[in-house]
């Protein structure tokens, strides 16, 4: 054999260990181990589950241990996976193979052995309409799609019903596969993708497209895998994970609405998919498109960097497609009108609005929170309604046509409720949830269609006729012809959540919603009840999301958060925080905030936090040295674990 060695990438997330490790291979499985195939080893006494990286002619090692078995000759890690894997861990201060879990789906044997149907090739048309060519420079984008180049773009959709941003990327798609290269279309959740699939496939044909998102069968997904990492399909349309698919010729990562917590990955090393999708860009020297109604700071940083060009229209001709906004006391003449706008939930406005808008087509309401009375307090004193029993939270719920009080924690029913600090026994609700606005909104509209669409009952869409779907953020289902009104109760509350993104967040979500409304053209508006001060309101009625990011990218800069800064959490028990800090090489410029208590674990243990802050300049080194760190403490096997966050996506 002339390469009798095989480095292989092992399932072992030690970070003292985390690099790979070179297996003799036996004379009968050279034909077997190669690259990207799945390998079983001993390692430690315990037999370990791989890949193959690649084969050498020799090793550094003196003796190798041999391959156990070679589990799949199928090359299933590629080598531009393997370069991407290893980028975003030492992005995310993480490890190799809490990576590779990600990139790579569960092997599914019969499909693997099964012989592979044909995949057609998609169908070209001549033209695509669609919006990004009416955009200033989206027609020279998609030329030089076609053409096969990389540039990469900030796309920030009109929110209008005018302007569908899923008919964007089908021309951007066409225009890639045109050059002869592959595409990969990230969405952040099921509906966006089957949404975006199901228009793609009316241009270039359903059986092209390969799908991978959690909720498929093993089988399924595996198979379109195979068929990506084969090469016989060129289009990839999927959410989180799928930014790690091996696509062959790669021309063009799109990811659509990067501020949705959706992208953020809740298992070590915690990357965020837009990281993912930048540095692969990068890596394979392919084109990015980043597509959204708002705008991230994240984006505005590497657009005011000149990494990323911006494709938006000007906010005047924005303004003239968007649906009318309007805010609740937003005048001293709204106030003559109704002098209680500025105090309760429901302003006249909101009825005007949702009244208006039946006469029109379907209104949507969207509201904060789902579920019934989600929090309770003393209608005296406002003390918080607490469980007797464990002291949780008290929210009110309706069954069995009756009001009912329950502990979130423990879920006993809380009667005879008194207040400890007044005595009193009535009760207000400072935050009601979607099922409570339902019932009242239902008896004000009688005869009215009233539908919810929030938690578990999420509406797929609804059509023309007039109907009052009422929905959480998130689960807006969309209306044929799109919503004659929408309506954005307790902005207040939204925007009073304890999250350094809190502004950012609201804003996409209501842009969102102005997204699902007509235009201002065919009489669609937007009602908004909050203080029509608020800056992230006033952003919302101008339809300015570039000159908002703008300016809260400007505060983060002065303040130093992120994405202005490397920031990175360190969370753990006290003692473990302290072993990590006395590990730690930081660079010269860093500030160390903390460690400050957080609140313990359901087992009552302790945790804190310690924060460290460095220019992004030293971004890279202060991540290194972090997870040397924990290599170091890994290695001693101290007590104890730590959790590393680089750049969180939230930061309360």
């Amino acid at each position: 054999m002339d390469f009798p060695v095989a480095r292989c990438a092992l399932d072992v997330p030690l970070p003292h260990l985390d690099r790979f490790f070179d297996y003799e291979v036996a004379e009968a499985d050279d034909e077997l181990a190669v690259p990207g195939a799945r390998v079983r080893v001993r390692f430690a006494g315990r037999q370990r589950d791989g890949f193959v990286v690649e084969r050498l002619a020799t090793s550094e090692a003196a003796k190798l241990s041999r391959l156990e078995k070679v589990v799949s000759p199928e090359p299933v890690l590629q080598a531009q996976q393997v370069e991407l894997v290893r980028a975003v861990a030492d992005h995310c201060g993480g490890s190799f193979s809490d990576v590779m879990r990600l990139a790579v789906p569960p092997r599914h044997a019969a499909t693997e052995k099964a012989e592979p149907k044909p995949w057609p090739q998609p169908e070209l048309p001549d033209q695509v309409e669609g919006p990004l060519s009416g955009y200033p420079h989206g027609t020279d984008y998609l030329d030089d799609l076609a053409a096969g180049g990389s540039r990469r773009v900030a796309w920030t959709v009109a929110p209008s019903t005018a302007h569908d941003p899923w008919q964007g990327l089908v021309q951007a798609t066409v225009a890639t596969l045109r050059s002869g290269r592959g595409v990969m279309l990230l969405v952040p959740d099921v509906k966006d993708l089957e949404a975006l699939r199901s228009r793609l496939a009316e241009v270039v044909g359903a059986g092209c497209i390969a799908v991978l998102h959690a909720d498929l069968g093993p089988s399924a997904r595996y198979r379109n895998f195979l068929a990506l990492a084969r090469g016989t399909a060129r289009v990839v349309v999927g959410t989180r994970a799928a930014a790690f698919a091996p696509v062959a010729d790669l021309g063009l990562v799109a990811l659509w609405d990067d501020g949705d917590d959706l992208w953020a990955e809740p298992r070590a090393p915690y990357f965020h998919t837009r990281d993912v999708a930048a540095i692969r860009a990068t890596q394979q020297k392919c084109s990015l498109l980043f597509a959204s109604r708002a705008r991230s700071c994240e984006l505005q940083l590497w657009v005011d960097r000149g990494w990323l060009a911006p494709v938006v229209l000007p906010t005047g001709e924005a303004r003239r497609l968007a649906p009318a906004v309007r805010v609740s006391a937003d005048s001293d003449k709204a106030l003559e009108r109704d002098p209680l706008a500025a105090s309760v939930r429901l302003p006249n406005l909101v009825f005007q609005t949702i009244r208006a808008g039946l006469a029109q087509g379907p209104v949507l309401v969207q509201v904060p929170r789902s579920g019934y009375l989600v929090a309770l307090s003393c209608q005296t004193c406002r003390t918080p309604v607490r469980c007797p029993h464990c002291q949780g939270p008290v929210r009110g719920r309706r069954r069995d046509g009756e009001q009912q009080l329950s502990c979130a924690w423990c879920g006993r029913l809380v009667t005879g409720w008194q207040c400890p600090t007044c005595g009193d026994h009535r009760l207000r609700a400072p935050v009601v949830g979607a099922g409570r606005t339902t019932e009242e909104l239902g008896r004000a509209f009688p005869g009215t269609t009233v539908l919810e669409s929030s938690g578990e009952q999420v509406k797929q869409g609804v059509g023309e006729r007039p109907a009052l779907v009422i929905a959480t953020p998130g689960a807006e289902p969309p209306a044929a012809g799109g919503y004659a009104a929408a309506v954005l109760l307790d902005a207040t509350v939204q925007l009073s959540r304890p999250d350094l993104r809190v502004s950012e967040e609201t804003l996409r979500r209501w842009l969102n919603v102005l997204g699902l409304v007509r235009s201002g053209e065919h009489g669609g508006t937007v009602a908004v009840v909050g203080p029509s001060d608020d800056r992230t309101i006033q952003a919302l009625v101008r339809v300015d999301p570039v000159g908002f990011a703008e300016r809260e990218l400007a505060e983060r800069f002065e303040a130093r958060l992120p994405p202005a800064v490397k920031f990175i959490t360190l969370d753990g028990s006290p003692d473990a925080l302290q072993q990590m800090e006395q590990a730690l090489e930081l660079p010269e410029v860093c500030d160390v905030l903390g460690p400050v208590p957080l609140p313990p674990t359901a087992q009552g243990d302790p945790v804190s936090r310690l924060t460290l802050r460095t220019p992004l300049a030293h971004g890279r080194e202060l991540t290194a040295a972090v997870k040397a760190a924990s290599a170091v403490r890994s290695a001693r096997k101290d007590d104890g674990s730590v959790r590393v966050s680089v750049d969180p996506a939230a930061l309360a």
